[in-house]
């Protein structure tokens, strides 16, 4: 299948229903039949099963249990120097860079708006006018939990409505305002260096997002977008650390963080097409907002 055809599909194709499809039958035990399923998907995309927690593919009621399979204690270290900030997840990076005039970089040719992105906040996207943001792309065959890249306190979280495109390479190059039209939830903590977004975005038969605070989030879908305010002390605070677990996706999706003006510079490897490892470096504090910290 020529890759016109392949995207002229997706625009005409159910994604929703499809999606939810998806979810259910990744859901369901079936035994020997999801057994085979998943070694399946093991050979097919080459899924390194000696990191998992459980490496018997036979040890998973569901292809989501398998999906979302924690790893070992020790396979992913976190940087731990106070200046760094660590990757939050397995992925490979599609783009990264400055946030220009309130724009992201898609792929070659193709910008989107930040506020797009955030539900239309424009306080929220002004907060990182002039900083910087990184795409970064969960394949099928990586690990599918999402980690905190620094210590923060949530302040809000926005569930953003939406489509359901791929989000694969193929895609990002061809579909315009991918990532600010698929369904999204928002993450946005403060720390000490400043505001951190983490954005969580929805794909084609990405069965749910879910946050370890809220656990689902979608399905199911809504019309219209929803904001949930956090506070910053108190019982009901919620405040992870570097590394600590997020969120997660049932079946694979995509990130985006953004930084502000002058907090962070990221690391040479921060290419695109590069491989990332959850804990490792994806970036350094800038002097200026380490001294300010």
């Amino acid at each position: 299948m020529n890759d016109n055809l392949k995207i002229g599909l997706q625009y005409c194709a159910p994604k929703h229903a499809l999606t939810r499809v998806a979810g259910k039958l990744a859901a369901l035990k079936g035994g020997k039949l999801t057994t085979a399923v998943i070694r399946w998907f093991i050979n097919r995309y080459k899924v390194d099963m000696s990191e998992a927690r459980n490496p018997d593919p036979a040890a998973y009621a569901t292809f989501n249990d398998f999906f979302i399979r924690e790893l070992k204690d020790g396979a992913r270290p976190i940087a731990e120097q106070a200046e760094v900030i660590t990757h939050p997840a397995d992925a490979m990076v599609s783009q990264c860079g400055p946030i220009t005039e309130g724009r992201l970089i898609q792929a070659k040719g193709h910008t989107f708006e930040a506020v797009e992105l955030l539900g239309g906040d424009q306080a929220l996207a002004d907060e990182f006018q002039g900083g910087d943001f990184a795409t970064l792309y969960l394949s099928p065959r990586d690990y599918h939990r999402v980690h905190m890249p620094c210590d923060g306190t949530l302040r809000q979280m926005i569930y953003v409505p939406g489509d359901l495109f791929s989000v694969n390479p193929l895609t990002a190059e061809n579909v315009p305002n991918l990532f600010a039209r698929n369904e999204r939830v928002v993450c946005v903590f403060d720390t000490v260096h400043g505001p951190l977004v983490q954005v969580l975005v929805g794909a084609t038969i990405v069965g749910s997002m879910d946050t370890v605070w809220a656990g689902t989030i979608t399905p199911p879908t809504g019309p219209v977008v929803r904001r949930w305010d956090y506070p910053a002390t108190g019982d009901e605070a919620v405040i992870l650390k570097k590394g600590e677990e997020m969120g997660l996706f049932k079946l694979g999706s995509t990130v985006i963080n953004l930084f502000p003006k002058d907090m962070v510079e990221f690391v040479d490897t921060m290419q695109p097409g590069q491989p990332t490892r959850m804990g490792q470096p994806y970036a350094t504090l800038k002097p200026v907002a380490a001294s300010e910290a």
